[in-house]
């Protein structure tokens, strides 16, 4: 699994470091995502998914 993250639709809502915080951060300067790790462990991808549903802005996705 995958994640990806497109920064420039992002609007800064925190819902991704609220579901899986060992995943996604966010900036300090601009509040937007930040992807920690790209691709997660097993033990992860149910964050990743849960993360993914939670993005408000719909900028989160996964792939393989």
């Amino acid at each position: 699994m995958i994640v990806e993250a497109d920064r420039d639709r992002c609007i800064g809502a925190g819902q991704c470091v609220l579901a899986a915080p060992e995943l996604f951060d966010q900036g300090e300067d601009d509040g937007l995502v930040l992807v920690l790790q790209p691709s997660p462990s097993p033990e992860q991808e149910g964050a990743a998914r849960a993360a993914v549903a939670a993005c408000p802005a719909s900028v989160l996705s996964l792939g393989e």
